[in-house]
């Protein structure tokens, strides 16, 4: 029989399999792939039928004596745990993971693999240690931006007027006060734009209409030297968000692709797929699935690993004369509309991963009735 054709005769329950949030793989005693489920397709960038009848541990590679885990699983009938281990499936870079190993209840001899990628929760762990303080960091650098603009405004109407009756060699002075203090004033705007910027007005959104819309200008201006490549899954459903704040996310991201670049012509990919394996916890209510997924990947040299941690922070910047705005600023609107972002990147290779939630069916919520 061949893997394409190879199915299990161990029945898996539909609806659960599909739920599970992480990859898990079903291996028959054989060691070969009887199942795997929608999050476990999406970990190995392959497909269920393409992974039936396939030896395990040839197409996943962890750092563990896997085989004993698996015998040791089977004889004891009992649930193993490795932690910390590297998994790969040789197309990416290890990514650290946690690992169990579960032989079914009424049938051992069928082992389920479970992959908890360890990076995804950290980074939620300190994301929400960070939020508050980046919160009233940003709400300081508001209040700091309106009282240093007027002394500025000041500092460069008297450049001016000096500059009327001095020398040219003179004047080259006034003109840097004047321009260097026009710079610090948009850098004062850009950091005051985080409390303009209006809530977010949510509806029905394609968003590959707005990664079209953000691809056209970038390659009109800053991506012209760039190739952007798109690799869309056409059957998503619309997303729920205000389309030009979703398209000022994917426009900055393209931007910072394009820089990292520096000059040369690279490569831009957009990917768009659909990912069960998020979920966010609410803080009044359940956990939220963001199935929605969008991928902007460059072919840079990476993100310095110091700073890699605090990317999304605000006047973190991995470039020379950055201002560390422009992802803080991506970050908040995506946090406005209830997503994710995080970035992987090794030199060569940066991926910036959104993830959003579905656009309701029945639409917006209606607003209650006040009783009269």
């Amino acid at each position: 029989m061949s893997p394409a054709n190879y199915r299990s005769p161990y029945p898996v329950p539909g609806v659960v399999w599909a739920s599970l949030p992480i990859p898990t793989l079903l291996v028959g005693p054989d060691g070969r792939i009887a199942e795997v489920n929608p999050a476990g397709e999406t970990f190995m960038n392959a497909s269920a039928r393409m992974l039936h009848g396939q030896p395990v541990f040839d197409r996943l590679s962890i750092d563990a004596p896997m085989d004993e885990a698996l015998a040791r699983a089977r004889a004891n009938h009992a649930a193993l745990f490795i932690n910390d281990v590297d998994v790969t499936t040789g197309e990416r870079p290890p990514v650290q993971c946690n690992v169990q190993v579960a032989p079914m209840h009424d049938n051992p001899d069928y082992v389920m693999i479970l992959i908890s990628p360890r990076d995804l929760a950290d980074r939620l762990g300190r994301a929400m240690q960070i939020k508050s303080a980046a919160k009233s960091a940003i709400g300081m650098a508001e209040m700091l931006a309106h009282e240093i603009k007027n002394p500025l405004a000041g500092i460069s109407g008297a450049a001016q007027l000096l500059s009327m009756g001095l020398t040219p060699e003179d004047r080259e002075l006034t003109d840097l006060i004047v321009e260097e203090t026009r710079r610090i004033v948009k850098l004062l705007e850009q950091v005051e734009q985080f409390g303009n910027l209006r809530p977010p007005e949510r509806r029905a959104v394609n968003i590959h209409d707005a990664l079209d819309r953000a691809r056209k200008s970038a390659q009109m201006g800053f991506a012209a030297h760039m190739l952007i490549v798109e690799d869309y899954d056409p059957s998503l459903p619309p997303t729920w968000a205000d389309p030009d704040q979703l398209m000022q996310v994917f426009l900055n991201l393209i931007k910072n692709a394009a820089e990292a670049s520096a000059g040369r012509q690279g490569t831009i990919r957009l990917r768009s797929f659909y990912d069960l394996s998020l979920r966010l916890r609410r803080k009044d209510g359940p956990a939220a699935q963001l199935p929605l997924t969008i991928e902007i990947i460059d072919d840079g040299p990476g993100i310095p690993p110091e700073i890699a941690a605090e990317i999304f922070e605000p006047f973190v910047s991995g470039r020379e004369n950055g201002t560390g705005l422009g992802l803080a600023l991506v970050s908040k609107i995506i946090s406005d509309h209830e997503g994710w972002i995080s970035v992987d990147s090794v030199p060569g290779r940066t991926v910036f991963r959104v993830s959003l939630p579905v656009a309701p069916r029945e639409g917006p919520p209606k607003p209650k009735k006040e009783r009269t």
